[in-house]
């Protein structure tokens, strides 16, 4: 059955190979653009398949050495190999099952990043604006774009909340497991007596939405402007230049002050009010496998507490893997990868043992 998927997929990758060969192709732009898609999302699959058939050609042929008996020395290197390629092909065939899992629809999407200090008081706005720094170093290690939507500040230089666009390609694939309650262990700056405390801060993740994914009528709006509260000059506190968007039918309510325009506020306000809009119908069509994904890999659910950072020790936790490193310093810098990378591999661990049982 495996052998036969990949062999239709390889079979389409080649058909799409011919169509993107002819010139005419180029006379249709969108039709175009979605074939290279198509094919690239085959390369790989095709790449491994073509691997994995000359394994086992290979077994075949040390396997028919060692039927036909004959010479000793021979027969030893024929088995060596068998014994080799053996392990390979199990590689194979596990990497193929891995690329054959359906893919997230959402993962090659940008995303907005939603921090928000949560209990702690001013310990917790202290750091919410260290993950905003730790997002955003993060971001240019992967050569993505990081753009502030909003931003709340406290008077002792924390983050009360802000809003981040991640722009680049595969942003929802790696930020998508942020999604949750971080809690920091430290001895507060203005703590005398050395005593640690606990704060928390909440992560939300949202995938931008798209024109065709969510329909917003102009009817279900309420639109309000008003002076911006916040810092940025003289221009943009003495204008009518925020915005807040209420979308009447959800009640959801969207602010934006961080420009000197009235209509880019209006803007990047309505692009976040489409993606929470989308987060919504994504999370009411996955309910069915909610409870699943709770008793495997985790949730994600922004009341869950998914990761620690203890200062005192120098570590953080994951505690959906169980995974600590030691090298705290490296993590604020925005050295995730690592946690990341555990977390993606989980997560299709865990999609495999669903597709076989």
């Amino acid at each position: 059955m495996l052998f036969d998927k990949l062999r239709q997929i390889e079979e389409r990758s080649n058909e799409i190979a011919r169509v993107l060969s002819d010139p005419a192709i180029f006379a249709q732009p969108a039709e175009y653009a979605r074939l290279r898609k198509e094919h690239a999302d085959t390369v790989e699959i095709v790449e491994r398949f073509t691997e994995y058939r000359d394994v086992l050609r290979r077994i075949g042929e040390a396997r028919h050495i060692l039927a036909e008996g004959g010479d000793r020395e021979l027969a030893e290197l024929a088995q060596a190999e068998v014994d080799e390629l053996t392990g390979r092909q199990a590689a194979l065939e596990e990497e193929l099952k891995r690329l054959l899992l359906p893919r997230d629809p959402n993962d090659e999407k940008n995303v907005f990043l939603e921090i928000r200090a949560g209990a702690g008081g001013d310990e917790a706005a202290l750091f919410a604006s260290e993950l905003v720094r730790m997002y955003t170093k993060y971001a240019e290690r992967q050569r993505w774009r990081v753009e502030v939507i909003d931003t709340s500040v406290t008077g002792v230089g924390g983050v009360k909340d802000a809003i981040l666009f991640v722009h680049g390609r595969g942003a929802w694939s790696r930020l998508k497991f942020e999604r949750g309650v971080h809690r920091v262990q430290r001895v507060p700056i203005t703590e005398s007596s050395g005593r640690i405390h606990t704060s928390t801060v909440t992560v939300a993740v949202l995938p931008e939405a798209e024109d065709v994914d969510v329909k917003v009528e102009e009817k279900d709006l309420r639109v309000d402007v008003y002076r911006s509260s916040g810092p940025g000059g003289q221009g943009v506190n003495t204008t009518d230049s925020a915005v807040r968007i209420t979308h009447l039918p959800t009640g959801l309510v969207v602010t934006c002050q961080d420009e000197r325009s009235q209509i880019k506020n209006r803007a990047k306000a309505m692009r976040v009010l489409k993606a929470r809009l989308l987060e919504r119908a994504l999370e009411e069509q996955q309910a069915a496998i909610a409870a699943d994904r709770r008793s495997q890999v985790g949730t994600g659910e922004r009341s869950e507490r998914i990761r620690t950072y203890n200062f005192p020790q120098t570590r953080v936790t994951d505690h959906r893997i169980g995974l600590t490193l030691h090298r705290l310093p490296a993590v604020l810098e925005g050295d995730l990868d690592e946690l990341i990378d555990t977390l993606v591999a989980a997560e299709e661990a865990e999609r495999l043992q669903r597709v076989e049982h």
